[in-house]
């Protein structure tokens, strides 16, 4: 295999931060801070909150009576070791700086997207963007702290990595080709059943239209972020902003 060539640093770290290696390395503490301070919170509270998306997963496990937590810790292990020796070649230009600077680019998109979505939300429906959208049960500020981080890796995983990936190659078989066309069919329905998700379930939210909208359009951003930038960067734009909405406007 050729050695990849780099036009200049930033060309190098948006290759390198883009590919899998750096992907799973960053997402990987989200992993582990969220199952460990839901294992904290369980005993001490009524209420056992998980990510949508990673119930649906521990639930399909528990159907086939396995032990969920040890399959999942057992499969990220096996996904570890599958990545490190696929990309071996790339762990000699691994930059622990270049993790820093995705937490710094993370944080950047995270505010613009929150800003970006907020803005359009608030001209497509003006007057209706203040609509109450929180949940009707009450948590502690580590649960919300765990499920903002799940959501980032969950919720990225199957809306991102899986369905935007399934959309493209289904509609490239549709359109002949990687056309832009199926690139954006597939952000778009991805960010349909993405906002949609929220309403469900038992921890689901109100349905307003300016919440959906809102979702919608911040669900279409990350979709593009994922995209051009890759699963770790989209992960923590995803949890960043739910970290900054739960910390400081108290969502």
């Amino acid at each position: 295999m050729e050695p990849k060539v780099y036009t200049s640093p930033v060309h190098r770290y948006h290759v390198l931060t883009k590919g899998l290696l750096y992907s799973f390395l960053a997402a990987l503490p989200l992993f582990i801070i969220y199952e460990v301070l839901i294992l904290l919170t369980a005993p001490a509270t009524e209420v056992v909150v998980r990510i949508s998306v990673d119930v649906w997963f521990k639930q399909l496990l528990q159907l086939f009576g396995l032990d969920a937590l040890n399959i999942s810790l057992l499969l990220v292990l096996v996904a570890g070791i599958f990545i490190l020796i696929r990309k071996r070649g790339e762990l000699n230009e691994l930059r622990v700086s270049y993790f820093v600077v995705i937490l710094v680019e993370s944080t950047f998109w995270a505010i613009l997207v929150a800003f970006v979505s907020s803005s359009l939300t608030n001209w497509i429906l003006p007057g209706m963007a203040e609509q109450s959208t929180g949940s009707t049960v009450q948590l502690s500020y580590i649960q919300e702290l765990a499920l903002s981080l799940g959501a980032g890796l969950y919720e990225e995983l199957f809306f991102r990595v899986f369905l935007v990936s399934l959309f493209i190659w289904i509609f490239s078989k549709w359109f002949g080709a990687k056309s832009w066309a199926c690139y954006i069919s597939a952000i778009l329905l991805s960010a349909v059943l993405f906002s949609t998700v929220h309403y469900t379930g038992n921890m689901g939210d109100p349905f307003t239209m300016s919440s959906f909208l809102f979702r919608f359009l911040f669900g279409v951003i990350l979709n593009g972020i994922y995209v051009w930038r890759g699963f770790g960067v989209a992960a923590w734009t995803h949890a960043i902003y739910d970290v900054i909405v739960i910390t400081f406007l108290g969502a």
